[in-house]
């Protein structure tokens, strides 16, 4: 989808249509928070999605700033999912706002196929999306961020050298900030540059797996399969506090609020936990966590929260907290036999 949050907001305020539009925690610039989307229009400014809100507010003060309403989001997501669902039962979810689909049993031409996915989202939403038609995920998810806002690119697979070998090697999945940084610093900005390292040079720079990853994804492979189904390794929440603190009260209950809210996010995804995590980030940035396992999986919320400040019990906390978390993780479907 595109700006997929600053777009939702923008049909249901249509004053807010061609303004710069900037969505992320409680829509106040002066608090902390990152940016979720940003509309077209802000995104002239430099602004981009994680980005501090303070950030984005210093680039355009004149942005309207909007909280984030996840409810809302997820409802237009349900209907643009369903939609999808009536092409083809195969499908990777990937998040609130994309998805990919394999069309390969449709006997209809792909542009065709894509015209009429963006038609009936259109139609149910009022909102537009870029498509990228190609043999695999990886040239699919590249191609659908070609032409964006409300694009159609396709890719095949002798398009690789035109198409591909010039973008910035960022625009390959798993490709993030230190790995981008990383292969600058050894004369590697392009993907093109990256396709003409010899595999032993790609190994000995980063390993066998993501070296052989890379080598295979600088030339448009990759036989990864649609996930249709999957299971979640863990859940979590976590907060930011708007000061630093080292107010012990105040950091155990929201501790306790914390786990109580996790629990319910697990208990009604169907799961329970055998492994409790508590993440605490201070003042400094520096992350420390504590994990405990437990005896036996539980959905417990005593027995989680007890677990919980038993890890918080062996962080030092000789500096003020800038963020606390709780993740449960090992997880297991409730109704599964032993």
């Amino acid at each position: 989808m595109d700006a997929f949050f600053a777009a939702v907001e923008q049909k249901r305020h249509p004053w807010l249509i061609g303004k710069p539009v900037v969505i992320g925690g409680s829509g106040d610039p002066t608090q902390r928070g990152v940016v979720s989307t940003a509309s077209y229009e802000a995104r002239k400014f430099g602004i981009h999605s994680a980005m501090p809100l303070k950030t984005a507010y210093k680039l355009c003060p004149d942005a309207i700033f909007l909280p984030v309403d996840y409810k809302e989001y997820s409802r237009v997501s349900g209907v643009i999912k369903n939609t999808l669902k009536e092409f083809t039962p195969i499908i990777e979810d990937v998040g609130i706002d994309e998805a990919f689909l394999d069309i390969s049993a449709i006997e209809k031409p792909p542009e065709e196929i894509a015209s009429e996915i963006k038609k009936r989202i259109n139609e149910e939403t009022g909102l537009t999306c870029s498509i990228g038609i190609a043999p695999n995920k990886l040239l699919a998810k590249i191609a659908s961020d070609m032409q964006k806002p409300d694009g159609l690119t396709i890719i095949t697979e002798s398009d690789v050298e035109e198409k591909i070998w010039s973008l910035a090697v960022r625009k390959l999945q798993g490709v993030g900030p230190k790995t981008e940084i990383y292969l600058k610093n050894i004369g590697i900005e392009t993907i093109g540059e990256l396709a003409a390292l010899p595999l032993d040079t790609l190994i000995g720079h980063l390993g066998r797996s993501f070296g052989n990853y890379l080598y295979s994804a600088s030339r448009g492979i990759d036989d990864s399969p649609l996930i249709t189904r999957w299971e979640p390794k863990s859940t979590s929440r976590e907060t930011t506090f708007q000061k630093d603190t080292n107010d012990w009260q105040f950091l155990s209950k929201s501790l306790a609020e914390l786990a109580r809210e996790t629990v319910e996010d697990m208990k009604q995804s169907g799961y329970r936990c055998k492994t409790v995590t508590v993440k605490v980030k201070f003042h400094d940035f520096k992350t420390v966590t504590r994990a405990k396992t437990l005896d036996a999986f539980t959905d417990s919320l005593e027995v989680i929260r007890r677990a919980a400040f038993d890890c918080f019990g062996r962080v030092e906390l000789k500096k003020k907290v800038r963020l606390i978390g709780v993740r449960v993780g090992n997880l297991e479907k409730t109704d599964a036999v032993h």
